[in-house]
């Protein structure tokens, strides 16, 4: 396969990877969500920073970086997942270190905690996306331009998740 990359003038460059740098953190919390082996997180991360600098020219002021690099991750992880699940490689992805969990949390609801992790490691690919941000207090409109679905079906899908969820643990205090 051949790629064919667009040259960036030095300020591009400095401000890609300025963006990069303000941003890591969403692209490094997406790759351990999606992936529990250290190997695959590392190419997860590299598709996603490939897949970012081939967009780059493309890039829309209109949206915030952060919902650009969202946008970006979320697609290349999802793609990611669907052709692990298609080789059988599923036991790397998806794994119970989704959404690692502070240690600080009181002992009383580290037990809750766990239990979260554990259901939403169970969501679809998309519901899981639609999480992840939701817990990253994104609003709807955020959520939306991140996703490609609209703002109603994003608090519609919020909504039944969170349900879910609850029923969940309401099924386990029982």
């Amino acid at each position: 396969m051949t790629y064919k990359f667009q040259v960036m003038d030095e300020n591009n460059e400095n401000i890609f990877a300025s963006v990069i740098e303000a941003y890591k953190g969403i692209i490094y919390k997406i790759a351990r969500s999606y992936c529990s082996v250290e190997d695959d997180r590392k190419d997860l991360i590299q598709e996603i920073l490939l897949q970012l600098w081939k967009s780059f020219a493309k890039y829309n002021p209109q949206f915030r970086y952060s919902t650009w690099v969202y946008r970006i991750a979320l697609n290349v992880a999802i793609s990611f997942y669907r052709k692990e699940k298609s080789r059988g490689n599923i036991s790397h992805v998806y794994t119970d270190e989704i959404f690692k969990m502070e240690d600080y949390s009181p002992p009383d609801k580290k037990e809750d905690l766990l239990l979260l992790q554990q259901f939403i490691n169970e969501l679809k690919p998309l519901d899981k996306a639609l999480m992840l941000l939701y817990l990253d207090e994104k609003s709807h409109k955020e959520i939306s331009d991140i996703t490609g679905i609209s703002e109603t079906n994003a608090a519609t899908k919020i909504n039944r998740i969170k349900n879910l969820l609850k029923q969940k643990f309401s099924r386990i205090n029982h």
